[in-house]
């Protein structure tokens, strides 16, 4: 497909795939199925702006695997979403489910639009009519999209509504990430981040350390990051550095998280929080903690930076944050790299759990959510770890490894091979 692989991120995932996949021995139809998205939507979303022109924003939906279930993943709105980005992040979301043993494949949406820079009736508009392009694709029991980048429980109810409206009746199970008031899942806003504070517990367990006896630094304190620090907090772990799109903080003493969540919830800013100095996010990145969690956009840490980093551990809660290069760099100084589509699943697992209780109609409190979510977070970090240590691999690999030979046998079993 034209412009599918231009963008870094895919190149950097396809290169990731394939080299797991001598590792297994895939089956070479399997691997040849699985660098191509099934299906790539591109439409022209017109919205009329508060000021009475018409712009015409770019939008995407692309579903790269089904096998083992309906398409599920994010929709994400951005300046510089791509539909080769988009088509990585597909890809990415057919290898965690596989990964966390759900019964979805994957998916992903965007569009090329800077959310900061329009209005909430703007938005609204957007996207409704987002929906309405791709709603022949999407449904509760074909493809579920979910919040991502720029988007947020409020847009995923606008999306239910024109969905249900188009369908003639609210069909509830049609997105994920919703407000709890409309069927939406207690805890799915935290889950991303409570899922990386799992799995680094996971880690530091398995080097004989606990959360609070370690440093940790947060890059991104969104939907992601911040419940990531809030949770880390609680539980007793020293988080020194945040960061936010414009700039970070550092207290090598240790941030009082729910004080700087509430001046944050306040300011939409670290700025003027006077509980640490401010810091660039680059000086974040090479600070001398123990952990690292980058939790914003793609590339962040790169070829460029790589040799600054001084973390032993990283844990990817975003998408594709470390680059192949930097992959290399770091593996070259023994930086252990908890790879995202295990670190930053607990949003997809949680958006399971929500689909299911939409289906069923029977819905648990935020104390079932995330005893549910540790627990296929722990299962699948420990499927993850014992195939490393068995094969001498590195914790990317052997991710991407385990979920490669699920999707396999899937497509074994359905004929497909």
């Amino acid at each position: 497909m034209e412009g599918i692989a231009e963008s870094a991120l895919f190149k950097n995932t396809i290169r990731n795939m394939e080299h797991s996949a001598q590792i297994v021995k895939l089956n070479p139809s399997a691997i040849e199925r699985l660098k191509s998205p099934r299906r790539a939507i591109v439409v022209s979303v017109p919205v009329r702006m508060d000021d009475g022109t018409v712009r015409v924003f770019e939008g995407y939906r692309v579903q790269h695997n089904h096998v083992l279930g309906p398409f599920k993943g994010g929709i994400r709105y951005h300046q510089s979403v791509t539909l080769s980005e988009v088509a990585a992040l597909a890809s990415l979301m057919t290898f965690k489910n596989s990964l966390l043993n759900l019964p979805l494949g994957g998916a992903k949406g965007g569009v090329c639009v800077d959310p900061t820079q329009i209005s909430t009736r703007e938005a609204e508009k957007l996207t409704r009519r987002y929906t309405s392009e791709i709603a022949p694709w999407i449904g509760p029991d074909r493809d579920i999209p979910a919040p991502d980048v720029g988007t947020s429980s409020q847009t995923m109810a606008w999306m239910l509504d024109q969905y249900s409206l188009e369908s003639g009746f609210s069909q509830t199970g049609v997105v994920t990430g919703k407000p709890v008031e409309i069927g939406g899942s207690a805890g799915r806003d935290a889950a991303t981040g409570l899922g990386v504070v799992y799995i680094i517990e996971k880690v530091l367990e398995k080097l004989s350390q606990k959360i609070n006896s370690v440093t940790l630094a947060i890059q991104g304190f969104g939907k992601v990051g911040m419940h990531a620090a809030i949770e880390a907090h609680r539980i007793g772990g020293k988080v020194v550095a945040v960061s936010d799109v414009s700039n970070g903080l550092y207290n090598p003493e240790g941030i009082n998280v729910p004080e700087l969540v509430e001046h944050y919830t306040a300011n939409m800013s670290l700025n003027g929080y006077h509980g640490g100095k401010l810091i660039s996010n680059e000086e974040l990145l090479s600070l001398p903690v123990d952990v690292l969690a980058p939790c914003a956009l793609d590339g962040t840490i790169n070829s460029n930076n790589a040799d600054h980093v001084k973390a032993k551990i990283i844990v990817e809660g975003a998408n594709g944050p470390v680059t192949a290069n930097a992959n290399d760099i770091l593996k070259g100084k023994k930086c252990l790299i908890i790879p995202d589509i295990l670190a930053n699943g607990g949003g997809v697992v949680v958006s399971y759990f929500e689909w299911v209780q939409d289906i069923s109609w029977l819905f648990w409190d935020e104390t079932q959510v995330r005893e549910k979510l540790r627990m296929v977070m722990y299962r699948s970090f420990d499927k993850v770890w014992e195939f490393s240590q068995k094969n001498h691999l590195d914790m990317r690999t052997a991710a991407m490894a385990v979920s490669l030979v699920r999707l396999e046998s899937a497509m074994k079993l359905r004929g497909q091979l």
